[in-house]
């Protein structure tokens, strides 16, 4: 068995297709084809249900990846414990980012982390909250960038930053007009537009709604904050929006922000899995994100 063959099975685990996954992994489809025969030969169990339509996991083959995944991981920890050895002088991280969020914060990081270590390659994935979660908790990013409340049991986090949350509404909407603070129980009746299910915001907004004592009634759903404010001012419904993600007056497709009693807020984190080793790069990228959003707080 060779650790080629380990990378082949999670890839196509991952696409379910044999095309895609040979594609991702550059080589040819019947090349793999015939490293996973051989691997079913040599293991002795099938790992996948192929159909016509499908490439399914067998039983055999979910224990197969998820112990892949893990040998995977720690190999790559301990290449990361040998390049620390080395002083820094190359190395690579994997940061994971909430796409909007992070094309706010990065852009201020990125540049600094750069000047500071040019030899540290930085590869971001962009993703839903979810799929971050799982990636970090499975070893797909070394850290990443995320917000409060977690799902997954197995990471561990430490804030960044404290952001408030504003309420956004149509130009034309009754409440524009406000100057003092809206509550939340105001809302009970309106109409919400939303992140979709998976998303970090997605749940702050149904928090918040549930702590003062309703429901959201979610008319639409977008899976970009951008849309979703967009909506907003066209007069679809309402919503909450981080304050580092409003938009300037002026532009198009602009909503009125107002504030919200008692200033609710969500937390932005680094996180990382609990136990995993954290090289030196991803410790001194944590500490340049923290030194650089300070000067923004």
């Amino acid at each position: 068995m060779e650790l080629r063959q380990l990378q082949y099975v999670i890839q196509i685990a991952i696409e379910k297709n044999f095309s895609r996954a040979a594609e991702k992994l550059h080589i040819a489809q019947p090349s793999l084809s015939q490293q996973l025969s051989k691997l079913e030969q040599e293991l002795g169990v099938l790992l996948f249900r192929r159909t016509t339509n499908s490439v399914e996991l067998t039983q055999a083959g979910q224990v197969f990846v998820d112990k892949s995944q893990s040998i995977l991981d720690a190999i790559e920890q301990l290449k990361q414990e040998m390049d620390d050895m080395a002083q820094m002088k190359r190395g690579r991280l994997v940061v994971g980012t909430l796409p909007i969020t992070g094309s706010h914060i990065l852009p201020l990081v990125l540049p600094v982390f750069g000047e500071l270590y040019p030899q540290i390659e930085v590869i971001l994935v962009e993703d839903t909250t979810l799929k971050l979660e799982q990636l970090t908790a499975n070893g797909g990013t070394d850290i990443s960038l995320l917000t409060l409340p977690l799902v997954d049991q197995s990471l561990e986090w430490e804030s960044l930053m404290e952001e408030e949350i504003c309420l956004a509404v149509p130009p034309n909407h009754p409440l524009a007009g406000r100057k003092d603070e809206i509550s939340i129980e105001e809302l009970r009746e309106e109409p919400f537009v939303g992140l979709k299910k998976g998303q970090g915001f997605r749940q702050i907004l149904v928090n918040l709604c549930q702590q003062a004592g309703f429901t959201p009634n979610i008319v639409f759903e977008s899976s970009n904050i951008e849309t979703v404010q967009s909506l907003i001012a066209g007069g679809m419904g309402i919503t909450f929006v981080p304050k580092m993600l409003t938009r300037a007056a002026g532009g198009e497709f602009v909503p009125v922000y107002l504030s919200l009693k008692d200033h609710p807020s969500r937390t932005l984190i680094i996180a990382s899995r609990k136990g995993r080793y954290l090289s030196k790069a991803a410790v001194a990228f944590i500490e340049t994100m923290n030194k650089t959003i300070s000067h923004y707080k």
